[in-house]
């Protein structure tokens, strides 16, 4: 099969996957700003009313969360279909 025609067919299997890692990296990041931060909620950047630091760290936390699920489910997605396929996609 040719390369274009795996990464268009791969292409609703990425977008899944990717709406997926949201939804997983978003509980995660909940679940550690509860451990982390004073206030039950993350800080928005716009609010006046907490600390830049704050702001920095939970956008750095939440930074890291994402890419490191992003990575995750992407790299098992396209494990699960070299299986079931025998090629890697993209």
């Amino acid at each position: 099969m040719r390369r274009k025609k795996k990464k268009l067919l791969y292409r609703p299997v990425g977008i899944a996957l990717g709406a997926l890692s949201g939804a997983v990296a978003s509980a995660a990041f909940k679940q550690v700003w509860k451990m982390v931060g004073d206030e039950g909620d993350a800080p928005d950047p716009g609010d006046e009313d907490r600390k830049l630091g704050e702001i920095l760290l939970a956008a750095a936390i939440q930074g890291v969360i994402f890419s490191v699920v992003r990575a995750a489910v992407d790299r098992g997605g396209a494990v699960v279909i070299r299986k079931m396929t025998g090629s890697w996609p993209g």
